[in-house]
């Protein structure tokens, strides 16, 4: 690897100056009874993902400001800071470490002097189309990329910190080589990039959160259904615990007087209600997302949960 290490710092220093000449448009919003300033996506309308690269010399007076897309700011070389939520909040990402912000959440950033800060930014339907269904399955990261949906005024962020970044690193100059050198194919090869980089942000957000030490069993069952509310059954939830399919069954039912199936049935309603309401995605694409593999199948479940279809349902909403 070192000997690519001229050709990534000639690569990060192109997109620096790239990025130094980008015109970030702005508009007027309303936020906490105050008005604020939030970035419009600065790159060509068809692309779907953009590596910006930050140092310290060329954003050291960047503003407190809000914006419309997802975006992850992977502290390559030094350290930075960010500004979030208030302008009182400092949020310090050491070298190795990342910031994921949602859309609208408040930010400013400031690379220390001599940090390189390699950005990678996602457009919001894009995510919710492409990286989402592959997400979904853990329910805090569901919840926190589907926030800012439900709540414009969500100032939530992850701050993650990776006890081997070895393979962050990787896919990070992967991006920064792909995209300082551009081919006609360049976001179809961003995107599977992107992607595991962001797996590998889950992974790292689930082991920094471990569950509960006096966690009980039935307890430790329905956290696992919340996280794989898309492909839970019955015999695979009591495979994975190493449980008899009724020992679980009547488990569940003594600790919450309800069955399995309504458990499951009541946690892909809710996330289908939250993804209708919140995303653009096709019917049949939630549908596929919570485990339906025939969408005739969802609007039935749908229609009998809510009294009323996924389409109106999104009209409603």
């Amino acid at each position: 690897m070192l000997e690519d290490e001229p050709r990534i710092a000639r690569l990060l220093e192109l997109l620096a100056e790239r990025s130094a000449k980008l015109e970030w448009k702005s508009t007027s919003v309303s936020a906490g009874g105050c008005v604020e300033k939030s970035f419009a996506w600065p790159g060509p309308p068809e692309d779907n993902i953009m590596i910006c690269v930050h140092r310290g010399a060329e954003v050291r007076g960047e503003r407190f400001h809000r914006q419309d897309f997802f975006f992850l700011d992977f502290a390559y070389s030094g350290d930075y800071s960010a500004l979030s939520d208030k302008s009182d909040n400092v949020v310090t990402v050491r070298e190795n470490e990342c910031y994921i912000g949602q859309p609208f959440s408040g930010y400013a950033l400031v690379p220390h002097d001599g940090g390189v800060v390699v950005g990678v930014l996602i457009q919001k339907e894009a995510f919710f189309k492409t990286f989402l269904p592959s997400l979904a399955a853990d329910t805090s990261l569901f919840r926190f990329f589907l926030g800012p949906q439900t709540n414009e005024y969500s100032d939530e962020f992850m701050h993650l910190r990776f006890g081997d970044p070895r393979r962050v690193r990787t896919l990070i100059e992967m991006m920064v080589e792909e995209y300082a050198e551009p081919h006609e194919d360049t976001q179809a090869v961003l995107q599977p990039l992107a992607l595991a980089l962001l797996m590998l942000a889950a992974r790292c957000r689930r082991s920094s959160a471990p569950a509960p030490a006096d966690e009980t069993p039935a307890g430790k069952i329905i956290r696992y259904m919340s996280e794989h509310a898309g492909a839970a059954t019955l015999k695979g939830i009591a495979a994975h615990f190493s449980y008899h399919p009724n020992y679980v069954s009547g488990l569940l039912r003594r600790a919450t007087g309800r069955t399995f199936s309504e458990m499951l049935l009541e946690q892909r309603m809710r996330r289908a209600a939250s993804l209708l309401k919140s995303t653009r995605l096709p019917v049949e694409d939630v549908a596929l997302m919570l485990g339906y593999a025939n969408s005739s199948n969802f609007y039935k479940a749908f229609r009998e949960y809510y009294g009323k279809s996924p389409r109106e349902y999104m009209k409603d909403a």
